[in-house]
């Protein structure tokens, strides 16, 4: 049991987990940056904010994601990255699984944000795969948080 606590713990895993984590966070806000009133669009079809919020929501979120994404990879304010990339990923599985419960369905917006036309059937199945890629994301959240709990420790 020890052994696998310590290859999860390990730094060799954790600064390939905090890099990879910061590179899907740098990846997906760019698009977004470049082109704001697409990334409103997508917004407003999940339907869930006021249409007043759209807006502020496709100015400030994809700058928020490369924040996040350049000090993971960068190695700065690690832990407080990583707990805004955890929130970040659980509000879009949310944000996600109430539209796939309402069998509404939405291109996700995560890295490409023009729609293609697509069947319903296949834009639900895509929203299912999202949110479990975003859960296995979420992964690489746990084990940085893990790592870095354990360096802020003081003494043996």
């Amino acid at each position: 049991m020890k052994s696998e606590r310590s290859w999860w713990r390990s730094p060799w895993l954790s600064i390939r987990a905090q890099i990879g984590l910061g590179a899907i966070f740098a990846a997906a806000a760019v698009p977004k940056i470049l082109d704001p009133p697409a990334f409103a669009h997508m917004i407003y079809n999940y339907r869930l904010l006021p249409g007043s919020a759209v807006n502020a929501a496709a100015l400030v979120l994809p700058w928020i994601e490369i924040w996040v994404g350049a000090a993971l990879i960068l190695g700065f304010w690690k832990r407080t990255a990583a707990w805004i990339s955890g929130a970040m990923l659980l509000l879009f599985v949310g944000a996600l699984t109430v539209n796939l419960v309402r069998g509404n369905p939405v291109n996700c917006g995560c890295f490409d944000l023009h729609a293609k036309d697509r069947p319903k059937a296949e834009l639900l199945a895509d929203m299912r795969w999202t949110i479990v890629r975003d859960a296995a994301i979420l992964l690489l959240v746990a084990q940085v948080l893990s790592v870095n709990r354990k360096e802020r420790r003081i003494g043996p």
